[in-house]
């Protein structure tokens, strides 16, 4: 609880990575709020996990596998109410923080991953679906996602850009929401009521690099192991601060729009030889969002030591990067490898959910 209390008091926003009905019914999401928890994300695999074979759910799956309906329509009658009841006990937050916090994500079907228009269309109807004022739809931000994001933007809905790999990425996803902000302003309409996030995947960069720089067993290479996801997040987090704290953000500013927070997602550690902290306590910093799976929220609580640590080491960032690429190794390419089989497991995990209730 001080862990995040403290963390709060830097600027930054601890999240859980996970959904499920025994977090709501037991009560344990609410101790989690009172402990200091701001929002939550939730993924097509997370709900898979959390919805097969858990007694709580079988009713409401009989139910809905009764509906004359579409397999997603079903799928929604089990998901939805789980998100609404989240939504609920994050409201506080999200009130006591002006709409700065306390948001709850939902992801739009990944089979509409390459379809920019058919992702508005469906982050729009979720959301009405919803009826939150702190819920955010996720979107990909792949190309189609990206012109999604400006879209959804301009229209005034709260959104979660997912599954980024890259500074690049991050950055055309800033460039869309600046974009879509100009847009709304252009409007007349207002700036002050909306939120977005942009969501980082760490782990998932080091699990690729660290396997590739271990087929080259040079020093060098070996000694990068567990530092590209970081060096990612300090570079985009310095992107950020260009952005949002320039010339490019200061007329919205201006107009009360909010920036758009690096949120670090996939900061559960995979390879048991790094800190169970490793994605949390180099990357401690204001104006930035980190959601944590059960496990590493408990090592947070357990031994965390919250002290500001993101504004550090862009050099060695850059320079970790600079010696990937000499070596081969190049950042846009492992972002769009990331990205597309990011966007396949979502997909694999929607399909599970949707033969639940067939």
């Amino acid at each position: 609880m001080d862990s995040l209390v403290a963390l709060n008091r830097l600027g930054q926003s601890i999240w859980l990575d996970n959904l499920s009905r025994d977090l709501l019914e037991t009560g344990k999401l609410a101790r989690l709020i009172d402990q200091g928890v701001g929002g939550l994300t939730s993924n097509p695999t997370i709900f898979a996990k959390a919805v097969a074979g858990n007694i709580r759910y079988a009713e409401d799956l009989a139910r809905a596998r009764r509906l004359d309906v579409p397999a997603q329509q079903r799928l929604e009658e089990i998901i939805l109410p789980d998100i609404r009841a989240a939504c609920d006990l994050f409201l506080p937050v999200f009130q006591r923080s002006r709409g700065n916090d306390g948001y709850v994500s939902l992801e739009v079907p990944p089979a509409l991953a390459g379809d920019a228009a058919a992702t508005v269309s469906e982050a729009a109807r979720l959301a009405t679906l919803v009826a939150r004022p702190n819920l955010l739809i996720k979107v990909p931000g792949n190309a189609a996602g990206v012109q999604a994001f400006e879209t959804l933007t301009a229209r005034g809905i709260n959104v979660n850009v997912t599954l980024l790999f890259s500074v690049r990425q991050a950055v055309r996803v800033f460039e869309a929401y600046i974009r879509g902000l100009k847009a709304r302003l252009t409007q007349g309409l207002p700036l002050g009521d909306g939120k977005a996030v942009a969501s980082l995947f760490l782990s998932r960069i080091d699990t690729l690099a660290d396997r590739w720089l271990e087929t080259q067993s040079s020093p060098t290479a070996l000694g990068l192991r567990g530092q590209l996801g970081l060096a990612t997040a300090k570079l985009a987090y310095e992107r950020y601060r260009e952005l949002f704290h320039g010339a490019a953000f200061r007329d919205l500013k201006n107009a009360g729009a909010l920036p758009q927070y690096l949120l670090w997602a996939s900061t559960g550690t995979k390879n048991p030889s790094y800190s169970d902290l490793h994605y949390v306590t180099p990357l401690m910093g204001a104006e930035t969002i980190n959601t944590l799976p059960d496990a590493t929220l408990a090592a947070l609580f357990d031994h965390g030591s919250p002290q500001t640590t993101l504004d550090t080491s862009h050099d060695a960032a850059q320079q970790a990067w600079l010696e990937a690429e000499r070596l081969g190794l190049l950042p846009d390419t492992v972002g769009a490898t990331l990205q597309q089989e990011g966007l396949a497991s979502f997909s694999d995990s929607y399909r599970q959910l949707l033969d639940l209730v067939a």
